[in-house]
């Protein structure tokens, strides 16, 4: 059985106010799910690593097979929890060591 790649991303959050790890997850595999379909946000095996509040960060993890079908959902966000919101990536790394180092 081959394994399975991933990625990491680091994901900055522009919104009034944040919204919880629920909410986050929700419309991130929302907007997977409108754009790709159930089919497309399975493949992805989206998972969220990381929720900072101070900095309004997040890193979320997906396989690599699908990361540009990951990034293009993320910028297709207009809300979270209600409020306008906007979800950029910043960075992708292989791995989360060095995906931290980056910001550090």
């Amino acid at each position: 059985m081959k394994r399975v790649k991933r990625r990491y991303l680091a994901l900055k959050l522009d919104c009034e106010t944040l919204p919880t790890e629920r909410e986050l997850i929700d419309a991130l595999w929302a907007s997977i799910s409108r754009l790709f379909g159930e089919v497309g946000a399975s493949q992805t095996g989206l998972a969220l690593i990381n929720l900072d509040v101070e900095t309004r960060m997040a890193v979320v993890r997906v396989s690599l097979a699908t990361l540009d079908m990951a990034r293009a959902s993320f910028t297709a966000i207009i809300s979270l929890a209600g409020k306008e919101a906007s979800v950029h990536v910043l960075n992708v790394s292989g791995t989360l060591k060095a995906l931290y180092s980056k910001f550090k």
